[in-house]
């Protein structure tokens, strides 16, 4: 599945245009790695995501074409969070 498109079945990231920026501005990466809106996510994956003054790293339990509110939080596990000066930026 593409990474812009998990974001935002598993509402990690609201809208999938707002996925596709963010990858593209670099803030995505996956494994370690920069990834791009169309880079293949697969079980398994970390993916860690800066979101302005936070980082956010989840691990990617499920992939599904489309998913319920109820059932979203399901396709990830938060593994952690963690808050970022404005100085470390």
């Amino acid at each position: 599945m593409r990474l812009d498109k998990f974001l935002k079945v598993s509402r990690l990231i609201k809208r999938r245009t707002v996925a596709k920026e963010v990858c593209d501005q670099g803030r995505v990466a996956i494994n370690g790695q920069t990834a791009k809106a169309g880079s293949v996510v697969k079980e398994g994956d970390e993916i860690t995501i800066r979101y302005g003054q936070k980082i956010v790293t989840a691990r990617v339990e499920r992939l599904q074409d489309t998913s319920k509110k109820e059932q979203a939080s399901e396709m990830y596990t938060i593994l952690k969070e963690e808050k970022i000066d404005s100085s470390d930026i």
